[in-house]
């Protein structure tokens, strides 16, 4: 990550909507914004084969369902912050991971530029190449800020995606089963 481009920008930006970039509350403010973008776009470079190379092995072949995984990212329009839940499940071949590589997994994606329903994608893909389940679900819900703070405003408004792979794809009842783990 290059820091000096990244506060060449910040005091562009802030000189361009007409703040005194030397003034003390903004003096530190792009070195501070460099250091968060370390942060937040931490996901660029990981690579979830990390994570998900650590497996077990298990006879079972039931659903393995973690739910309620929060997850902040940013939006690639606007790049302005989307929040929620992603909840993941998997139907095991032989072989399970830790839960928390699943969490790491989410991190992965959800710290770079993205898109909502990428990020949903790009999480269930990685499951099936680096895991090899039967099959993987996952679903995303979030609230956007471009929707809620700008454009439409309509804060509490909630996108949901849903990438399914493998037998969730053929099976209806495993995806009715995802949806009855998570309450709905």
């Amino acid at each position: 990550m290059d820091h000096e481009k990244i506060e060449q920008a910040v005091r562009l930006f802030l000189e361009g909507i007409g703040e005194d970039t030397d003034r003390e509350g903004l003096k530190d403010t792009p070195a501070r914004v460099a250091r968060m973008c370390e942060e937040l776009y931490a996901g660029a470079e990981d690579d979830a084969a990390v994570h998900l190379a650590r497996t077990f092995t298990s006879k079972s072949s039931e659903m393995v369902l973690e739910k309620d995984i929060t997850f902040y990212s940013t939006c690639e329009h606007h790049i302005l912050p989307f929040y929620g839940k992603a909840h993941i499940a998997y139907i095991p071949d032989g072989r399970v991971v830790g839960l928390s590589k699943l969490a790491r997994t989410v991190e992965t994606y959800a710290r770079r530029l993205q898109l909502q329903e990428q990020l949903t994608g790009q999480i269930a893909d990685a499951l099936m190449e680096h895991m090899a389940p039967k099959g993987a679900i996952v679903m995303i819900e979030a609230e956007h800020m471009c929707m809620t703070m700008r454009g439409i405003k309509k804060p509490g408004s909630r996108t949901v995606t849903i990438a399914r792979r493998g037998v969730f794809e053929s099976d209806p009842v495993l995806e009715e089963r995802f949806f009855r783990m998570l309450g709905r």
